[in-house]
């Protein structure tokens, strides 16, 4: 372990120039940085966000809804760039005060209802549809999950993620710090899963959340810390995210927003269900 030591000042200030991938747009004010107004596209609901797992909680929820029949849940996902800083824009802001993504505004009330936070939004669309909960007397269960996610993902991408693949440094504290938690966390789900095919019963809005950190980790999607974590050992959590990553509104769900990885995989942004047909056509003529 590195023998260094670090003495926080009498009173911190902000260095703009602290390094790490995310410097350029992490501060410790709130706000508008600059004016941009927010598009609006022809369905009652719009999205403002990026294919991060909190986004794809979002996408996947809106497509396994239009699968399901629910054509009201019909969407346009407008691409927030956080790393060039779109998220403090003055229309994003007036979405979501806190400029992270995703935000939702929905135009099919009057005025419209904003909704942030990802978990807010999985609850908010399920009740507005009546679809992926579970019944009233396993409610408290489905949102125990559902907070539970919401209370341990930053513990996972802003602490593990953060020092393991982010950090301009690495050290051995912070790291083992974190991948003791994540690894402690990954445990919790593996022995639930012992003993259950899904979260709560059935498929619900506790998978999307969790399975889009968890699952998306488990298979080697995040911070390429596969091996590292030794995900191979939380076999009940690899059956599930397996389980869930076949469904096809899941993979439509990573596909929307997204800006990384496989091109194939990138639809920037959607506002039809055709834009899938689209990608679709775009990657035969590609292989043509």
């Amino acid at each position: 372990m590195s023998t260094d030591t670090y003495t926080p000042p009498k009173t911190w200030t902000w260095d703009a120039e602290n390094g790490g991938t995310f410097a350029k747009i992490n501060r410790p004010i709130a706000g508008a940085t600059h004016e941009a107004e927010r598009p609006v596209g022809q369905h009652p609901l719009q999205l403002y966000s990026m294919g991060t797992p909190n986004g794809v909680k979002v996408t996947i929820l809106l497509e396994e809804l239009l699968a399901a029949g629910y054509t009201g849940a019909e969407y346009d996902a407008w691409l927030i760039r956080i790393g060039e800083g779109d998220q403090f824009g003055s229309g994003f802001v007036e979405a979501n005060p806190n400029s992270k993504i995703p935000a939702l505004m929905d135009h099919s009330t009057t005025p419209p209802t904003r909704i942030f936070e990802s978990g807010a939004i999985l609850l908010y669309l399920a009740e507005k549809f009546g679809a992926f909960l579970t019944a009233p007397a396993r409610r408290p269960e489905l949102l125990s999950w559902l907070f539970w996610q919401m209370g341990s993902a930053p513990y996972l991408g802003g602490g593990f993620g953060h020092f393991y693949a982010y950090a301009p440094e690495k050290f051995e504290y912070p790291i083992n710090r974190f991948t003791m938690e994540t690894k402690r966390q990954l445990d919790v789900l593996d022995r639930h899963l012992a003993d259950n095919a899904f979260m709560v019963d059935d498929y619900s809005i506790a998978d999307i959340a969790i399975w889009s950190w968890y699952g998306q980790l488990v298979l080697g999607r995040l911070y390429g810390a596969a091996e590292f974590l030794d995900v191979g050992s939380y076999k009940n959590v690899l059956r599930w995210a397996e389980q869930i990553d076949a469904r096809p509104a899941v993979l439509r769900g990573r596909m929307v927003n997204r800006t990384f990885g496989d091109a194939e995989m990138q639809l920037h942004e959607r506002h039809d269900a055709s834009d899938f047909d689209t990608k679709t056509q775009d990657k035969a003529s590609a292989a043509e």
